[in-house]
């Protein structure tokens, strides 16, 4: 993923690649554990900041998607920030480099169906053809969203900026804090 994120930033596109970009659950966990969250409330805590971070960037942060289909089954955190880029009508490209699948040598149709049925298997290709599909891509019009999905990226949008102005986990817990208190419990010190 580091290498397709690499081809399309040297095109010129900003990329957002999620175990490079993104919360790291076990670091944002430790920091909220040392601010006195007992266990399981600092997983639940670190868990919807990693969703709702994710669900801005695909829903509002991005303009497509490039899903990693690669393995016997692609990754489900994949499939699901594809079903989401996908029902927002962004351009979703598939990328799979090896043959290994769970229905004898094809992808479940339900996610190639998200890439319009055309997988590339190479990375020059995937650069190459996300340009293609945005220039293609006619405008989507903004608003629709149900109004849980429209908190969710509204935390992830502030979850983004705090990450972007962060030098360590712990300049973020805050913005984690104020991203999911709305859910859960009051910690337990």
């Amino acid at each position: 993923m580091a290498e397709i994120a690499g081809s399309l930033e040297r095109v010129g596109f900003r990329t957002f690649l999620p175990q490079r970009d993104g919360l790291v659950l076990d670091e944002v966990r430790r920091e909220l554990l040392r601010g006195g969250y007992n266990p399981s409330e600092a997983r639940r805590m670190a868990q919807t900041a990693i969703f709702r971070l994710d669900a801005f960037e695909v829903l509002h942060g991005c303009e497509g998607l490039v899903a990693n289909l690669n393995g016997r089954v692609p990754d489900e955190g994949t499939v699901a920030e594809a079903a989401m880029a996908w029902t927002a009508g962004k351009s979703v490209v598939l990328y799979k480099s090896d043959n290994r699948s769970l229905m004898h040598g094809a992808d479940n149709p339900l996610v190639a169906g998200l890439g319009q049925f055309a997988t590339l298997s190479t990375i020059p290709e995937v650069a190459y053809a996300f340009a293609q599909l945005l220039r293609k891509r006619a405008p989507q019009p903004a608003g629709g969203l149900p109004a849980s999905v429209k908190s969710a990226v509204e935390h992830g949008r502030r979850l983004s900026a705090a990450l972007a102005a962060a030098k360590s986990p712990a300049e973020i817990v805050a913005a984690v804090i104020a991203a999911t208190r709305s859910t859960l419990a009051k910690p337990s010190r």
